[in-house]
């Protein structure tokens, strides 16, 4: 007979494909990083309000557009692991190549972003640093080709979005032949927002954060 698998035990370090069969048994979600499952923080009202607005006007633009995208809300990212010891981000919004996406309904394993997807967004928080430092750097190293940071709330150092501080959209494009984010485009109160990814998506930043 055999012997049954306690998934409340973690193993250290953690695969990926341990991680996504693992359930501690209370009900948060976690990060995979470097080996270590990390519990994330329970997000406030407006930032969850924030997030999901977004990706329903994402839903609905993609629809409208018939364009080749699949946004889904806190789906897994898998970056590339580091001396064997793997990371999987949780994106606050990631949009799929409809593609992949339609392949992953064939498959009875987690749906998550096994491959780079085109597009991520992150809506900032208190840990504002892993959206500016962190996972900049880590969705980088993946060849994301946009990344998207939403600071509706003005969290983020002066570094970033200047000073006084003020709401702020921070677009990151890939530059392909030096495998690289550019400088970021960044987008304040009334401007019109401009995705390389999605050119005709041309809410104001004002539309974009009316939930919060």
């Amino acid at each position: 007979m055999a012997q049954a698998v306690d998934l409340t035990v973690s193993p250290s370090p953690m695969s990926l494909q341990a991680f996504l069969a693992w359930d501690n048994g209370n009900g948060k979600l976690y990060e995979l990083i470097e080996g270590e499952p990390v519990p994330m923080s329970d997000p406030t009202a407006n930032h969850e309000d924030v997030a999901d607005d977004i990706c329903d006007q994402l839903k609905l633009h993609c629809q409208e557009k018939e364009l080749p995208f699949v946004p889904k809300r806190s789906k897994l990212i898998a970056i590339a692991s580091r001396s064997g010891r793997e990371t999987a981000r949780r994106g606050d919004i990631v949009v799929f190549e409809q593609a992949e996406w339609q392949r992953m309904k064939g498959l009875s394993s987690s749906a998550m972003a096994y491959t780079a997807p085109p597009l991520v967004i992150e809506v900032v928080s208190t840990n504002w640093r892993d959206d500016y430092l962190t996972k900049l750097a880590e969705y980088e190293s993946v060849g994301i080709q946009e990344y998207w940071v939403v600071d509706y709330a003005a969290l983020g150092g002066m570094r970033y979005i200047g000073h006084p501080k003020q709401p702020t959209l921070s677009i990151y494009n890939m530059d392909s032949k030096q495998g690289e984010f550019g400088l970021a485009k960044q987008f304040r109160a009334g401007d019109c927002i401009e995705s390389v990814i999605l050119p005709e998506f041309t809410l104001t930043t004002n539309n974009l954060w009316r939930a919060g």
